[in-house]
């Protein structure tokens, strides 16, 4: 899931068609996907765009916004934008996020954007734990493993995989790093061979060398999971994933 909705702006006033798009461009989590000062133009490309967001006026000639609203695939959110009061009820009776009445201050704009937002990271969210539940399906299917012997110092010890904190990677070698042992058990493996034998819906790469237990993460420090005096990076090529598992869980959407 990206952090930036795709947005895509309609109105066939020059001076309010510049308005909203400075006001995407100062908007963190947008991205200005296509702008038009037509509706028709609009329609005939809003597919192909598909965008997560629209900026729609009402009053347009040939195709009014409200018209337009009815071609917009259905997991888009759009917020109207026109400078009569009375569309208001219209514009709700065709499911609009939000209504902003011309002229738009910065404020009320990312008020509603803020309201897309929280929308767009509802539905991930809520897919992702549709695919997560169709996974513990297939998993249930195979052997339900819960531990996995590894071989260390000449010897297979078991570890149950609820006890695994983290995992860190070192060149041919892993370091398990295990609850209620006191040093780290050593293995000859590669981080991808460990990878593929954990459940995914308990584990999370973060790092090239790091993986960790999801319930385990309790404190982030700037890009930093803390473990008790330990600080594991998490890096760019990781961070977007990492980004999406923490946003799907906070308290602040």
């Amino acid at each position: 899931m990206s952090n930036l909705l795709r947005t895509v702006i309609v109105d066939d006033e020059p001076l309010a068609l510049g308005l909203l798009e400075s006001y995407v461009k100062k908007t963190p989590f947008l991205k200005l996907a296509g702008k038009f000062d037509n509706s028709i133009e609009a329609l005939h490309n809003i597919k192909e765009l598909n965008p997560d967001l629209l900026f729609l006026d009402i009053q347009m000639p040939e195709l009014n916004g409200l018209e337009l609203s009815k071609f917009i695939p259905e997991d888009s959110s759009i917020i109207f934008v026109t400078a009569f009061q009375q569309f208001a009820y219209e514009g709700f009776k065709v499911n609009a996020l939000d209504y902003l009445l011309k002229p738009i201050s910065y404020t009320e704009f990312l008020k509603a954007s803020e309201k897309a937002l929280k929308m767009y990271t509802l539905r991930i969210c809520s897919l992702k734990g549709s695919t997560l539940n169709e996974n513990k399906i297939d998993d249930d299917k195979k052997d339900k493993n819960d531990s996995i012997f590894i071989k260390s110092d000449y010897k297979l010890i078991r570890i149950d995989f609820q006890n695994i904190v983290y995992i860190e990677g070192l060149k041919d070698y892993i370091k398990f790093f295990v609850e209620g042992e006191s040093k780290s058990i050593i293995s000859r493996m590669s981080m991808k061979q460990i990878e593929e034998e954990l459940p995914k819906q308990d584990f999370i790469r973060v790092h090239r060398s790091f993986i960790v237990n999801k319930k385990y993460i309790k404190v982030i420090d700037r890009n930093r999971i803390v473990i008790g005096k330990e600080y594991i990076p998490v890096s760019d090529s990781y961070k977007e994933a990492f980004n999406d598992y923490i946003n799907c869980r906070s308290a602040d959407k």
